[in-house]
């Protein structure tokens, strides 16, 4: 349902954007959300995109990333710049309900997509 591509090989300091593509439908209202998961390593939240367009990051992306929606094409994009060796892993889209209060962010995962490898050579 969720069918996401663009990983690949880069050196360090290269961008590489991923995309996210649904097919079907998806909660109504529900955000679209990146994870990663680095070898040996928990999946980690990466970034959130709500229905309204409201992002958030997590401490590490440092401001390389960018996610964004085209609801049109029912796709999701990650712009990942200034690529580090520590960004290595797989990325999987996600979504589900996404909602921010105060400064705290509220992230649940209602459907997984497949992963995309992404690997960062210093």
């Amino acid at each position: 349902q969720l069918q996401a591509s663009g990983g690949g090989l880069v050196q360090a300091g290269g961008s590489l954007t991923l995309s996210c593509e649904v097919h079907g439908s998806i909660g109504s209202g529900d955000g679209m959300h990146w994870y990663r998961q680095a070898p040996g390593k928990k999946r980690e939240l990466v970034a959130v995109i709500t229905s309204s367009g409201m992002t958030n990051y997590a401490d590490f992306v440092e401001g390389r990333f960018a996610i964004s929606r085209d609801n049109a094409k029912s796709t999701v994009y990650l712009r990942m710049d200034n690529l580090k060796s520590e960004d290595t892993g797989v990325y999987y889209c996600a979504a589900g309900p996404a909602n921010v209060v105060g400064r705290t962010w509220y992230v649940e995962v209602n459907v997984w997509g497949q992963g995309t490898q992404v690997t960062v050579s210093s």
